[in-house]
């Protein structure tokens, strides 16, 4: 299965393509790879989840928070790219939990978002090198923010 493919058969949505909120670009292709910037938990509607782990959140509606910043990311890849099949693989992974100082589950919170890659490239391209790791906050008040690397064909 091609990656479109495979995203077809997830039966999810993709959110609308999200502007940058400062002075950045959305992704930037170097060389035969393709730099994502920092992406939030934009929803099918243009909004966004807000809240903080540990407090208006527990680790599964995070999950869910991190999968949503990872159909962010597709929707920009297809934007730029015109198509997922662009992707020869996921390189890297920068997760960003928005969290309270005791909370300790940062990985399964990204998982969210890494899953979703893994379902979509497979095995052995959906799965790359990976940091989560806990913020005191993030902007607007998001959840989880994400930046991602890949390798295009």
């Amino acid at each position: 299965m091609t990656p479109e493919q495979a995203f077809a058969a997830l039966n999810l949505s993709l959110p609308p393509a999200p502007k940058p909120m400062g002075v950045y670009k959305p992704c930037l292709i170097v060389d035969n790879f393709i730099y994502v910037s920092g992406h939030g938990t934009v929803k099918d509607d243009g909004s966004r989840i807000i809240g903080k782990v540990g407090v208006d959140m527990d680790a599964d509606e995070a999950k869910l928070a991190a999968r949503q910043v990872g159909l962010a990311i597709l929707s920009t890849l297809k934007a730029n790219l015109g198509s997922l099949d662009r992707i020869k693989r996921v390189i890297k992974v920068l997760g960003m939990v928005n969290a309270t100082p005791d909370f300790e589950r940062h990985p399964y919170v990204i998982n969210g978002c890494s899953e979703l890659f893994l379902a979509v490239w497979g095995e052995e391209a959906g799965v790359g090198v990976r940091s989560a790791v806990g913020f005191g906050s993030l902007p607007e008040n998001i959840p989880v923010e994400i930046e991602a690397v890949f390798e295009l064909n």
